[in-house]
């Protein structure tokens, strides 16, 4: 790997009650880059996405061991404060999830719940982050309507707008186009690959496709196994594992 990684994985098991989602995980993901988590259906894609931001905390019966290092801090240790990690994260989800308020007011929300900004900084905050995310001139005219009143598109790039906000390091994507349509689709994509000059990306993503148009790195999971990573290019177009082969073929999925 050719840049310091900001999230490091090392020997990460998680099980639900008495099924194991990862079995001894340890990989480095870099910094200012993309990297596209892939796999069939079921395999731990997710559940390693929400390690990064302990998301993975919420589930029933969930038993974690091993490090996942942000920054070089290990985020499983039950002494660290969860808040301060997730502040450092914002996450895109298969749907998109506006709060129940005004699209000014969800881009607003971070900033105002951490005690920071008057209505002077707010809009100039709001302003910047709704044009971060591709959506400042659709909306500008309408920033008191309710989020709701958006399409799933703009929906979607709005959630991406109240992430950004909050300033994290990371941005964190689980399968974020799959409820979208192809030209909302393509706007989010757009915006990864402007954003990675600022931010490290991790999506989980089912498209090879969209992992050949995105990925600088790639993590291959199969049954809750890592069985490949690298540089895309090596990876998606000439993997070293079999497994890997067989799954970039269809053969397996």
């Amino acid at each position: 790997m050719d840049t310091k990684p900001l999230i490091s994985v090392r020997n990460l098991n998680v099980f639900y009650a008495n099924t194991q989602a990862l079995k001894n995980i340890s990989v480095d993901i870099p910094d200012k880059k993309i990297t596209v988590i892939i796999g069939p259906s079921g395999c731990g894609k997710t559940t390693l996405l929400k390690s990064f931001n302990r998301l993975i905390d919420s589930a029933n019966d969930i038993t974690v061991s091993g490090e996942v290092l942000v920054d070089g801090e290990n985020i499983l240790d039950p002494k660290i404060e969860i808040t301060h990690i997730r502040k450092k994260m914002g996450l895109l989800s298969q749907k998109p999830s506006p709060l129940p308020m005004s699209i000014y007011d969800n881009v607003a929300y971070g900033r105002r719940i951490h005690g920071l900004g008057n209505k002077k900084e707010l809009d100039t905050i709001v302003e910047h982050y709704l044009k971060e995310a591709s959506l400042w001139d659709e909306v500008k005219d309408r920033l008191h309507a309710p989020a709701s009143q958006l399409s799933v598109g703009q929906q979607q790039r709005l959630c991406l707008a109240r992430g950004l906000a909050v300033e994290p390091e990371i941005i964190l994507g689980d399968e974020p186009t799959s409820a979208l349509d192809p030209k909302s689709s393509q706007h989010i994509e757009k915006r990864f690959l402007e954003l990675k000059k600022q931010y490290s990306i991790v999506i989980v993503s089912h498209i090879l496709r969209q992992a050949k148009r995105l990925a600088d790195y790639v993590i291959f999971l199969y049954l809750g196994e890592l069985i490949e990573h690298g540089p895309a290019g090596e990876v998606l177009d000439n993997p070293r594992q079999e497994m890997t082969r067989e799954y970039i073929k269809g053969i397996i999925s």
